[in-house]
């Protein structure tokens, strides 16, 4: 698909949005706007097989994931979004690198609830912060399994209020292998199927 080829080369240098100028930004926008256009699945929330899965992020405008590469010493790795339909949960994992040996991870755990064809509502109930060698941490699917297992991690994991934690995602596009959506503070995110 031409839309979808156009928006993956205009986020490919950009480093998730890291290094976008406000011209890429907006050749983005525009691409991310044609490809929602073109959105071959109507109602994105009730395609579960679709949403099901682990996605990796390509590109966004969230502030809160983008300055995760502000810190001192850190740089931003790999982002995942990890969805289980059957439990209704949502998982978003960061991977922090710096230091050697001193590789990080920011976690946080939610569940979802449809709201629309197109709409969740968004319940974040833990956040986890630590050092990937401590947390055991060798890939998300491992890390989720030893979440939904109960494990307490040597980290900072703390339960969040999920009445007061919360918010809405718009999926605007899903096929096979990519996933628009946009938030309820206008950021947009782009991933990719693992």
């Amino acid at each position: 698909m031409i839309g979808k080829a156009a928006l993956l080369d205009a986020i490919a240098p950009t480093n998730r949005g890291l290094l976008a100028s406000e011209k890429q930004k907006q050749a983005i926008l525009a691409a991310i706007a044609t490809l929602e256009d073109l959105n071959p699945t109507p109602r994105p929330v009730e395609a579960t097989d679709l949403l099901n899965g682990d996605w990796r992020l390509l590109y966004t405008t969230s502030k809160g994931l983008l300055n995760l590469d502000r810190l001192p010493f850190c740089k931003l790795g790999q982002i995942y979004q990890c969805i289980r339909v059957e439990t209704t949960s949502v998982y978003n994992i960061a991977e922090i690198y710096g230091l050697p040996y001193l590789e990080g991870l920011v976690s946080v755990a939610a569940n979802f609830e449809p709201v629309s064809g197109r709409r969740v509502l968004v319940k974040f109930n833990r956040t986890i912060v630590g050092w990937q060698r401590l947390l055991g941490y060798n890939s998300p699917e491992n890390f989720i399994q030893q979440i939904e297992a109960g494990d307490k991690f040597m980290a900072i994991d703390t339960p969040l209020n999920s009445d007061k934690q919360q918010g809405w995602l718009d999926i605007t596009y899903i096929d096979n292998e990519l996933r628009i959506g946009r938030g309820n503070e206008g950021s947009v995110f782009v991933l990719s199927k693992v």
